[in-house]
């Protein structure tokens, strides 16, 4: 999908943006944070500092907290109506896609993704994602409930918001992220503090622009930007804080883990991957290779669902690997806003020295370069796409989450089903999985086999409908879908004697 985006205005309104220090969102305000300190953003692309934005800390998420909780318990956003709540919630998305250039070109000079990817992708699913949601106000609801107790009684059960929510998000999607976990969360009728990543916090500083454009009450969103050991830990372990739900790596998911025990604090977590491609023999060749190249490539490899581990048939090995390789070969890798460019920077310089790190301890380790396997002699965090063949099970870039545009390349040279999804399944992750094959027996088969929490046969991508989330340590919960709305709710049984 081509959209154009106007650089001339937006480039314009987007440079007076950076030239403003970035402020927290709490209570309705724009606030420094209270320690007076700022910390500065930078462009992938160059490594040069672009803006400042208010380091939040502790002391700025206890305001915040104060402010979401005042909102909830005592209102006004627990008093709204659900249409009230949808109508705003609808109108915030309406806001996203008006200021859909100004927050597309953000995106990539903050984290580096091709322009045009971050208007067609990242923009427009905030926005519908928020118009999905909006609907969802409206419709949750309980149950009436047959018991089997002694006696006349009418049992029912009531669906009720969860309370406030913090909301901790990566930087690899930086404003769908936010806008994945706000939009339920809000439909639901919590309150929230959203924390967006320190590496990306352009488009969650607009962002409170145009809650506060759309005339959100005061205390429903506060947006916190800061560091993860500072906000984001104050935000988990706060008491005031009923519900967490984080994206990013399952490292930092177990830190949360045990810091959110304080209160027991309801936990979503939606962490990392190391997901298996599978091609049959059967399959359509040229869309399978299309396929597994836009799975390990796209946003740079810095996909939680990235299909990084690839298993070929030995008939079909070869072919698919060379045409793989071929697109990498091709990939126009550059900044952002260049619009020939296909493949972005990785967003920091810690992201590049551990794509870097890995891409040689595997070829120390033994494994074959098909393709790639170094950084770009530019300025800027770039990497080449690259093909690993030739590895083993034990090696770090089979196990390990790179989060980089790296593919490890296997081939199989048997049929025997439950063999093939042993080895895929054969990880601590459990995110995604993808298969392609014509057999559509063998589709379904794999589909049951294969302990991952999206499946996709021959294609396919994440859909508002459609729950997301991992088995084993890929994390716990779902978003999307009503079961994305449900995990900020609670359930409270009521029966009453007639």
């Amino acid at each position: 999908m081509n959209v154009a985006v106007s650089t001339d205005t937006v480039g314009a309104k987007v440079a007076s943006f950076l030239k403003a220090q970035g402020k927290l969102l709490i209570d309705g305000k724009f606030v420094d944070a209270q320690s007076g300190e700022t910390f500065a953003v930078y462009d992938p692309a160059t490594a040069k500092q672009i803006a400042s934005v208010a380091a939040g800390d502790k002391a700025d998420v206890d305001l915040a907290v104060r402010a979401a909780r005042k909102a909830f318990d005592r209102g006004p956003w627990s008093k709204m109506s659900p249409a009230e709540r949808a109508r705003l919630i609808y109108r915030l998305g309406e806001a996203i896609d008006a200021h859909g250039d100004e927050l597309a070109l953000l995106e990539t000079l903050d984290n580096g993704k091709p322009l045009r990817v971050a208007r067609a992708v990242d923009v427009a699913s905030s926005a519908e994602k928020l118009r999905y949601y909006s609907g969802w106000a409206t419709k949750l609801s309980g149950k009436t409930v047959d018991v089997s107790l002694p006696g006349d009684w009418h049992a029912y059960t009531l669906r009720e918001p969860v309370g406030v929510a913090g909301l901790i998000v990566p930087w690899n999607f930086p404003l769908m992220m936010a806008v994945n976990k706000m939009a339920p969360a809000l439909a639901a009728g919590c309150t929230v503090i959203l924390k967006p990543a320190e590496q990306t916090p352009l488009t969650a500083v607009k962002l409170a622009e145009l809650v506060q454009e759309v005339g959100f009450p005061d205390g429903v969103i506060n947006i916190i930007t800061g560091f993860g050991e500072t906000a984001g830990a104050a935000i988990v372990e706060h008491d005031g804080v009923d519900k967490v739900s984080f994206t990013g790596s399952t490292e930092v998911g177990k830190i949360i883990l045990r810091a959110a025990t304080g209160n027991l604090k309801r936990v979503t977590l939606e962490l990392g991957g190391k997901s298996p491609v599978i091609i049959f023999p059967d399959a359509n060749i040229d869309q399978a290779i299309d396929g597994a190249s836009r799975g390990i490539f796209t946003n740079t490899g810095q996909v939680c669902a990235a299909g990084s581990r690839l298993y070929a048939h030995k008939n079909v090995f070869e072919r698919i690997v060379e045409g793989i390789a071929d697109r990498a070969e091709k990939l126009k890798v550059g900044p952002g806003t260049d619009p020939a460019t296909e493949m972005g920077p990785v967003v920091s310089e810690e992201q590049f020295d551990r794509v870097v790190g890995f891409m040689r301890s595997g070829v120390q380790a033994g494994a074959s370069v098909r393709v790639g396997g170094k950084p770009l002699e530019r300025e800027g965090y770039f990497v080449q796409p690259t093909i690993l063949t030739n590895t083993t099970a034990d090696m770090s870039v089979r196990r390990e989450e790179i989060f980089g545009p790296v593919l490890c390349a296997m081939s199989f040279d048997d049929d025997d089903l439950e063999r093939i999804a042993a080895e895929a399944n054969d990880t601590t992750y459990g995110l995604s999985a993808y298969v392609w094959t014509r057999d559509v027996g063998v589709a379904h088969k794999m589909a049951r086999k294969l302990k991952a929490g999206f499946v996709r046969i021959n294609g396919g991508a994440l859909d508002n409908a459609l729950p997301f989330g991992g088995y084993k340590q890929s994390g716990w919960g779902r978003e999307n879908g009503s079961e994305g709305i449900e995990t900020f709710t609670e359930v409270k049984s009521v029966v009453v004697g007639l």
